[in-house]
């Protein structure tokens, strides 16, 4: 990088977050003429498609049209750790990923496949983000992602209309919410959808009820697998969501029926046009399935509570999010490390939450970029639970554990939901299957 390019200020730096190839292919952004980082390009690598694919390149276009640079984007789809890794062998490294899973970020690092942020990109982080932030970006004493785009895996979606037919309102307790429950079945629909059949719903059903009621110190140690799921903690949380998913009614089609709605399909039981159920725990993400796909009105016939207490405990705060690294193996590191600083402001971050179907963590962004009140309201939790947010313990987790379809944590939480009688039992099959695949990592 030319000596007037490492003169940048931080609100000059250069981002090449590039367009979303659908089919993989690079597509690049434009970018040149009389800027500071112009004729230099980079390559992004995410796993984002469809509407935030879109609105990724609203951000995109920003960043060159700022500094002149060009970005290149490949969509990896989901297996990002396997196309990451094949393109490093075959000499095609991106010089940034966008990484969504705390584990394989864990995992990059421990590669060696990673470089350490950058002073200023570490200054950005110190003065933009609350230092939870920081630590889940950093692997040992090094910090290597910037989290850009975060999710908040701790809101209740509901149907006001079903709420209001049931004679409840928003519960802030989980056994007001239980009994709320019962109230909207009584009225005629069943009081939840649950996507039992991806199994990834079903770890943030879990992860909800530990964090509020074991405590944030428990979950850290739970995550990190350093008490066993065999902890009284672990079968008590169990036993609460079996509570749940035990009794008659309060699950659209019973456990089997859950066991064959996948997430969307939950989503559809609420708010589409034959509702079965009056409520759906999800993150955030559910209002763009509700708006999008059934017209729903965001705040007005689709709303969301947050996820409620357990046992006294404090209201939970799961997030989850992408993260931003460089690899070691980048042909421009400079222009990736400005690109990253860039995303670490509230302007980037600005310009996909005015497009909507975005949460940053970034405590600097203005709310008022967001477009509704119920997203900025969700935005302004995440950001005021300040270091009390934890991060989705799943994913942090190795994938043979936490990440795959039809084993591990995924498929055992569908056991339970098929049969949540006997919680001791499970937390021992928990158990075995997490102490096996954190072995793999050593």
């Amino acid at each position: 990088m030319r000596r007037r390019t490492m003169l940048l200020s931080c609100t000059a730096l250069t981002l090449a977050l590039g367009a979303t190839a659908c089919g993989g292919d690079p597509v690049t952004s434009a970018g040149g003429g009389d800027k500071p980082l112009g004729g230099q390009t980079i390559s992004v690598a995410g796993v984002w498609s469809g509407a935030e694919q879109k609105n990724f390149q609203k951000v995109l276009d920003g960043f060159s049209a700022k500094t002149g640079a060009k970005t290149e984007f490949v969509s990896t789809g989901d297996n990002i750790s396997t196309v990451i890794g094949s393109k490093i062998e075959g000499g095609n490294a991106p010089d940034v990923v966008l990484v969504p899973q705390l584990g394989v970020l864990q995992q990059f690092a421990k590669k060696d496949w990673l470089k350490p942020l950058s002073p200023s990109v570490q200054q950005a982080v110190d003065t933009n983000y609350a230092d939870v932030w920081k630590e889940y970006g950093s692997v040992g004493e090094s910090l290597y992602g910037l989290y850009f785009k975060a999710a908040h895996k701790s809101t209740v979606w509901y149907s006001p209309e079903a709420l209001d037919q049931a004679g409840v309102k928003p519960p802030k307790a989980f056994k007001e919410m239980l009994t709320s429950a019962r109230a909207v079945s009584d009225s005629g629909l069943a009081a939840f959808a649950v996507a039992g059949e991806d199994g990834w719903t079903l770890t943030d059903w879990f992860e909800n009820i530990y964090l509020s009621q074991a405590g944030p110190e428990k979950y850290d140690q739970l995550a990190n697998h350093s008490i066993k799921w065999t902890d009284p903690t672990v079968v008590k949380a169990l036993t609460t969501l079996g509570t749940l998913f035990s009794e008659e009614g309060l699950i659209a089609g019973g456990p089997k029926g859950a066991l064959s709605t996948d997430f969307p399909s939950s989503v559809a039981k609420v708010f589409g046009p034959e509702p079965e159920a009056g409520m759906v725990y999800e993150g955030d993400f559910v209002a763009g399935v509700a708006k999008d796909q059934f017209g729903r009105k965001i705040g007005e016939d689709a709303a969301f509570f947050p996820f409620p207490s357990v046992d006294g405990g404090k209201a939970p705060v799961v997030s989850g999010g992408d993260a931003a690294v460089v690899l070691k193996e980048s042909k421009n590191q400079k222009t990736a490390m400005a690109f990253v600083e860039y995303l670490a402001t509230p302007e980037a971050a600005g310009i996909w939450a005015e497009a909507g179907g975005f949460i940053s963590p970034n405590k600097k962004l203005d709310l008022s970029k967001y477009g509704d009140e119920t997203t900025r309201g969700i935005a302004e939790s995440l950001v005021q639970a300040g270091d009390s947010v934890r991060f989705d313990m799943s994913d942090q987790a190795p994938a043979a554990f936490g990440g795959t379809k039809g084993t591990g944590e995924w498929k055992l939480l569908q056991d339970f939901l098929r049969d949540p009688s006997d919680a001791e039992s499970i937390a021992g099959q928990l158990e075995t299957a997490a102490a096996k695949a954190y072995r793999g990592l050593s």
